[in-house]
Order: structure tokens, then C-alpha cells, then sequence
């Protein structure tokens, strides 16, 4: 067993007796707690440490994994200058887990210009695991925006690479909790707070991993979270493994949480496969859905599916052919938005404001094609990706002038903000888009209409029927 064991851990910088300067006797328990990790450290003797960290180099759509020979970092930025922390990291891992990543087409390796210094989510682990124990290399991992399926593979290379290369690797699953425990504390309080830290401790202290996927995303943005996707890639290094498992501590003296579990392998356990079974109820339930949707739906998915395939676009034909088309998508003419998602994520959202088309049928058949491939948010849709994504379709009303945003609902308007030919509009009813203020400046931001400069603004809002 190459992957002896693991530890989540929070990162604040106030535990270290230099930058509390007394106010991380506060937070004893979690300090105590860290010192049995290192301790556990200690005895199991590991080759190498990997620590995930959320505030290492972090993109969008890519793992930086840490390249050269050293790390190397200070706290000067937390007002603790003389507290040093450098690292030597394992070349021979690196090179090996960047390699499985090219052969695999998977994305993660070592950057271009990867940021050398150590960031204190690195630096904090460090700092007590080497009062404990110093005879080891590091390997930094980034996380990205990426799915937590996608740090579920990640951490199950990770093994892998410790498999072939016979190390004795030690996970450090570094990350802080809610940020909004309190509201006196300093990112004050969100009621997805409390919520959050209740249920990844419940998790985290049962290591019941598969249960980390099911956190929806929006609800973990609003908890203000930094670790869930740290914790996730060390599941994944520790896929099909039995674990010994110790709740050591939580708290969340100054609003934000931290939390210290310990696991320690104890064999194979093919049962605790949790990205496959979670992946088995996916497509369950995707199964479900698609045999749930409505005709609009269906040919929006013809059309991005042939579109993918092929790179000709769906005929109107072929579509009377392949559905039961309804006869009003034949006769009548609207705007209409597709919009993908993939693992609760958008993948691609085009529409039109007012019909382009001579029926709402080629209206959706265009914007699907354009939603797959044309939403400069995103490259366009791989094949592979066909039978992960899910579609809404939304069919627009005529827009109406609007005197002020307290004309406006957020759940059943869509609004239009324009300025000359500036022009931005937003979907009602949009997941993590919760008041008028919110939807009126997204519109707006997508259109790149500033209240604060542009004048002659025009307010429009809309109501749409939401088909899935």
C-alpha cells in the first residue's frame, strides 16, 4: 500500500504563536490536533507528502502541479517575516504524475510559469508536521475550477503514480471550512455557513467520501468554503481503500471553521469505489431525466448531439423524422435560450432575444448548434462529453419596458439592460442568482453597460417558459 495515509487540515495563519501573537490560544484544540497529525506523520514515516491547496496557482480548466527542484516561502505578507518555510520537492513524482496526466489527456502538469513561492496553505502543514518529522519530499497540487469528479481523478493518479514509483506517500488535504460561521466574523454570516461545516464534518469524520459529491456547488460558494475540493482529491488518492479514521477537532472560534481529521490505510477495500458508484447513479438518474423531456428538450439534444458528431448542422427534415414534433414549434416564432450543463455545472447557454427564424423549431436547432460550440465561455463540446450533459430549453416572451428593478422577480422575470447598442440580458430563475441587484448587474456586466458611467439605461424585463 503506497498511500499510508492522510490528513484534512485547515490553513489559518493565526495558529502560528508568531502571527497570533496570543490569539491562537484560542484555537488550541485545533493546534493540538495538528500536533497528532504530525505525529501520525511521524510513525508511518512517509517518502513523500502531497498537499493539495486551494491557494496555490488555480485555473479554471487546468491541475498546476509544482515543477523545479524547491519551495520556498516566508509569512511576510501575515506580518511574520522571520518565519521561513522551505521544501524539496520530489522531481521523480512530478515528472511521473505530469507524464500519466499528457498519456491520459487529462489537465494537470507543471505550468509554464508556476509560481515559486509556497503559499500558507502549503506553509502551515509544513510548519507543524516538521516539528514531528523532516525526512520527506513535497509535491504541491493546485486545484481548479474543474469538476470534484475531475479532483476525484486527480487523486486517484496520484495513487497511482505512488504505486509504480513504490513511494510511501502521505496526503495533505489542506483547507479551511465555512468563512461565514459568524457575524461578527470577518467575511460575517451566511446561514449555508453552519450548514456546510456540520455536514463535511459529519462526512469527513465517518471518511465517508462518496458523499462529498452530492455538496451542490452553489450551496458550497455560499458557505464560502476553501477546502471541499482538497478533500475530494485525497478521497480519490485513497479510492478503494479501507481507512482508519479520527474526528479530531473542529472549531470556528473567529467565523471560520477548521477542521482536522486523521486516516490511516488498513488494506484494499474494493467497496469504497466512490467515483464509480457515484458515477453509476449518475447515469441512472440522467437515464431518468432524459426519458422526462419534453419535445423542445429532445431536439435541442439532436442537435448538439448530431452537431458534435458529425459537424453539420441538424435539418429540419431529419428532425420531423427522428421526433414527434409538435405542430406550434412549426407554425410559431419566438426567442429561445439552450442552455448545457454538465456535473451541475453550465457547459453552454446561447439564445436570441426575438425570433432569427421562421419557426421556433430552427430557432432551437441554431441555438443548440451555437451553445455547443459558440459560447466563448467554453470550448466547444467533445463527443466523450455527449452523455454527461443535460439541457433546458427556454422560449421568451416579448419584452416589456420597465420603469425600476422594483418592477422585477427574480424568479419569474428575465431582464434586459440596454444603453445604444450595448445590450445584456439574464434568465430568470438562475441557480446562485438570488435578488433583483444580483440579476440587474449581471445583465448588465454582460453587456459592459456600468450604471456608474453610462446614461439613457433602458430596463426591460420578460417571462419565459422553462421547458427540461
Amino acid at each position: 500500500m503506497s498511500v499510508i495515509g492522510a490528513c484534512m487540515v485547515p490553513h489559518p495563519p493565526i495558529i502560528l504563536p508568531e502571527i497570533g501573537r496570543g490569539e491562537e490560544k484560542k484555537i488550541r484544540e485545533t493546534a493540538d490536533s495538528y500536533m497528532e497529525a504530525a505525529r501520525l506523520v511521524r510513525r508511518l514515516a512517509p517518502d513523500t507528502l502531497i498537499i493539495a491547496s486551494p491557494h496555490t496557482v488555480m485555473y479554471a480548466d487546468y491541475f498546476s502541479i509544482g515543477g523545479g527542484s524547491e519551495g520556498k516561502g516566508s509569512f511576510s505578507r501575515f506580518r511574520a517575516g522571520q518565519v521561513k518555510i522551505s521544501a524539496s520537492y520530489d522531481r521523480d513524482f512530478v515528472r511521473a504524475l505530469s507524464d500519466l496526466a499528457d498519456k491520459e489527456g487529462f489537465p494537470a502538469g507543471v505550468t509554464e510559469y508556476p509560481d515559486p513561492a509556497l503559499d500558507h496553505g502549503v506553509m502551515i502543514p509544513l510548519y507543524f508536521i516538521r516539528k514531528e518529522y523532516t525526512d520527506f519530499r513535497i509535491v504541491r497540487v493546485g486545484l481548479s475550477g474543474l469538476s470534484l469528479t475531475d479532483h476525484y481523478r486527480l487523486g486517484q493518479m496520484i495513487r497511482r503514480v505512488s504505486d509504480s514509483l513504490g513511494r510511501r506517500v502521505f496526503f495533505v488535504g489542506s483547507g479551511d471550512l465555512s468563512h461565514k460561521l459568524l457575524k461578527e466574523g470577518p467575511y460575517g454570516l451566511a446561514p449555508e455557513g453552519p450548514v456546510y461545516d456540520e455536514r463535511i464534518m459529519d462526512v469527513m469524520g465517518r471518511a465517508a467520501f462518496g458523499e462529498l459529491f452530492a455538496f451542490d456547488e452553489t450551496f458550497c460558494d455560499k458557505a464560502a468554503e476553501c477546502g471541499h475540493r482538497s478533500f475530494v482529491m485525497m478521497a480519490g488518492a485513497l479510492d478503494r481503500t479501507a481507512v482508519k479514521t479520527r474526528r479530531l477537532s473542529h472549531q470556528g472560534t473567529f467565523g471560520v471553521g477548521y477542521g482536522v481529521c486523521l486516516y490511516e490505510t488498513a488494506g484494499e477495500d474494493p467497496e469504497r469505489n466512490f467515483l464509480d458508484q457515484w458515477e453509476e447513479k449518475e447515469r441512472e438518474r440522467r437515464a431518468a431525466v432524459r426519458d422526462r423531456e419534453d419535445p423542445l428538450v429532445r431536439l435541442a439534444r439532436l442537435s448538439v448531439e448530431t452537431y458534435t458528431r458529425t459537424g453539420r448542422p441538424l435539418s429540419l427534415r431529419e428532425a420531423e423524422k427522428a421526433l414527434d414534433l409538435p405542430e406550434d414549434l412549426l407554425t410559431t416564432r419566438a426567442g429561445a435560450f439552450v442552455s448545457l450543463h454538465k456535473e451541475g455545472k453550465l457547459r453552454g447557454c446561447i439564445g436570441t432575444i426575438a425570433p432569427c427564424r421562421d419557426c421556433l423549431a430552427r430557432e432551437i436547432i441554431e441555438n443548440g448548434i451555437s451553445a455547443c460550440s459558440r459560447d466563448h465561455r467554453f470550448h466547444q463540446v467533445e463527443e466523450k462529453e455527449l452523455p454527461l450533459l443535460e439541457y433546458s430549453v427556454d422560449v421568451l416572451g416579448e419584452p416589456e419596458d420597465i420603469d425600476s428593478p422594483s418592477q422585477l422577480d427574480v424568479k419569474r422575470y428575465g431582464v434586459i439592460v440596454s444603453c445604444g447598442r450595448k445590450r445584456g440580458l439574464l434568465l430568470p430563475d438562475l441557480e446562485g442568482v438570488d435578488t433583483v441587484e444580483d440579476q440587474v448587474e449581471i445583465a448588465a456586466r454582460k453587456g459592459g453597460i456600468s450604471f456608474e458611467y453610462d446614461r439613457n439605461i433602458r430596463l426591460q424585463r420578460f417571462e419565459v417558459v422553462r421547458h427540461t
